[in-house]
């Protein structure tokens, strides 16, 4: 899945993607897109581990980049995102969140997103929904 289209309108103005750390990445499959994050001051709890607002915020900006770059013209939004945290990571290490498209109809997207240290192991499994909101026509 190409993201640069998308990656230009992140990188364009602040948001929470630029001000968390997350770069996204393209993939060959279709169906998939990966997202980065160093964990660093921006992103840890106060005791030095990635916080699991900040692993839920990378799971859903990443569905919503894939969704956007699956519907272009569409704004893709989320409306429901569950998730389980099962490892901690501490400050310093990077992880990785692989996306991959589980439904992907006119209207809702449904995404598998698992987050990964740079081990390779399993920090955070996470599931979410888009909205996907065709934009009208100006006339």
């Amino acid at each position: 899945m190409n993201v640069e289209n998308i990656n230009q309108i992140i990188n364009s103005r602040p948001n929470l993607s630029t001000a968390l750390g997350m770069e996204f990445l393209s993939t060959p499959e279709a169906d998939t897109c990966l997202a980065r994050m160093k964990v660093d001051e921006r992103n840890r709890q106060p005791f030095g581990f990635l916080s699991g607002g900040a692993s839920l915020a990378l799971a859903e900006n990443v569905a919503g980049v894939g969704s956007s770059a699956l519907c272009p013209g569409c704004a893709c939004v989320g409306i429901e995102v569950s998730g389980s945290h099962v490892k901690a990571v501490v400050e310093g290490d990077t992880v990785t969140a692989y996306a991959r498209l589980l439904h992907g109809g006119t209207t809702l997207h449904v995404w598998q997103v698992d987050i990964k240290d740079t081990a390779g192991e399993l920090i955070s499994s996470v599931r979410i929904t888009n909205y996907i909101i065709k934009q009208k026509k100006q006339k």
